[in-house]
């Protein structure tokens, strides 16, 4: 019985480590749009308050 109760820790550590794989490598929705158009909104930004520094 302890040789069973050995083999099974490292079965389920591979079965946790797929899952966790798995988690890990899927799409997510969100993608490059919403980092784009967050960047654009930084740039405008930047550039807004870079246009007032210069009569401080």
């Amino acid at each position: 019985m302890a040789a069973l109760a050995w083999l099974l820790i490292p079965v389920a550590a591979a079965v946790a480590a797929a899952l966790w794989g798995s988690w890990a490598a899927r799409n997510r929705k969100a993608g490059d749009v919403s980092e784009l158009a967050g960047y654009a909104k930084f740039r405008e930004a930047m550039e807004r308050s870079d246009s007032g520094a210069g009569s401080a």
